[in-house]
């Protein structure tokens, strides 16, 4: 669409204005390094950022720079990111830290064609850094970008033909002559903090009067809400085995889901529709046989986790392991290497309620717990 030269340039100045005295005091927006705002947007995709503040400043605390990113091993930067969820996040950053270090000189390129050619980045990521480190001006368009642009011109489509059409009018309203990352921002901060899905608040709106969902009646429909997938409801039943100072856990696939990461022996079992999902083996990993302690006795307890559409219900038993040989992908954890080690989320929640032995609670009590939602939302 053709945005008028006029409308443009007020909701710009609108919006800069009121981004510049309305924002949230975010330690990413006081930097202008590259490195550190292209961490803070890898954390915040489909995660809190109330979650991410804390994951941030450590994260960089142990990775200062690139160059150390680039160094350290895979297993130390899943570590520090366990219990984001979404680990595919951070072997990107991995794999693109060593192709800026190794193909770039340590520089975070200024080209938006060789950023997204960077393992994970997309439009969005290289637009947000590009503009943020560098004031380039490079559109970007996440959930809370399609929310605004589609009220403030009343766009009708769902959701995924919304996202298309939003690119488009970004790329317009992007500012040429400076504040591409300033405005960029704003129109996040506003889809996060006023443009909001349910409950738009639109008398804190510095445009409000240019909205066109808002003149018509239909800020709170649009845009209109894309089709969610099924929920899958997930059984699992999961060991507790401790000997001494140590505890069980397996190690995952190095490929797949959560690959290479650390849980407890873990097992699918039917679901009250009788079905597996087929999200974890149906068999408890590797030798000797692991069982429970009793084949009579009721749970230690239970939790729910959640990842992506599946919906699952984690029951936990004491386990034994008989006193053969541990294999792979078994292997005894001393307790004051769990805090180091790359966890699964649900492995984080097991050892924070202290199932089986309370002074486990204590080696995960120093990650932050993740909660995962919409983007910036």
């Amino acid at each position: 669409m053709n945005v008028s030269p006029k409308r443009a340039a007020e909701l710009r100045s609108r919006m800069l204005a009121w981004f510049e005295r309305e924002q949230r005091p975010l330690p990413w927006r006081a930097t202008r390094d590259a490195y550190a705002i292209w961490i803070s947007e890898a954390m915040l995709q489909q995660t809190r950022v109330e979650t991410v503040l804390e994951y941030w400043r450590r994260f960089l605390e142990r990775f200062p720079s690139v160059r150390e990113l680039a160094r350290a091993r895979e297993d130390d930067v899943l570590a520090m990111w366990s219990g984001l969820g979404y680990y595919r996040r951070a072997r990107s950053l991995h794999a693109a830290a060593k192709v800026i270090v190794g193909e770039h000189g340590g520089q975070f390129p200024r080209n938006a064609d060789v950023v997204r050619e960077l393992p994970g980045v997309g439009p969005y990521t290289a637009g947000a850094v590009l503009s943020i480190a560098f004031d380039e001006p490079e559109a970007l368009v996440d959930g809370n970008v399609v929310r605004v642009l589609s009220r403030w011109f009343a766009h009708d489509d769902e959701y995924e033909a919304a996202s298309k059409w939003a690119w488009d009018v970004a790329r317009e309203l992007v500012p040429r002559d400076g504040g591409a990352g300033a405005w960029n921002q704003a129109l996040m901060e506003l889809g996060a903090t006023v443009c909001l899905p349910r409950e738009p608040m639109c008398s804190l709106c510095p445009v409000a009067a240019l909205c066109e969902a808002r003149k018509r009646g239909l800020q709170s429909e649009l845009p209109r809400a894309k089709k969610r997938p099924r929920s899958v409801e997930v059984e699992l039943e999961t060991l507790v085995i401790t000997r001494g100072d140590s505890v069980l856990l397996e190690q995952r696939p190095a490929t797949g889901r959560m690959a290479g990461m650390w849980q407890f022996p873990t097992r699918e079992i039917a679901a009250a529709n009788g079905e597996l999902a087929g999200l974890f083996e149906s068999r408890f990993p590797g030798r000797p046989v692991l069982q429970r302690a009793s084949s009579t006795d009721a749970a230690l307890g239970q939790i729910r986790h959640t990842i992506t559409r599946h919906r699952i219900r984690v029951k936990i038993h004491a386990g034994r392991a008989p006193r053969a040989a541990i294999l792979a992908p078994l292997a005894w954890i001393e307790r004051e290497q769990l805090g180091a080690l790359a966890l699964t989320g649900m492995a984080k929640k097991i050892l924070r309620a202290g199932f089986a032995d309370p002074a486990l609670a204590t080696s995960a009590a120093q990650a932050p717990r993740a909660k995962l939602r919409s983007r910036r939302e």
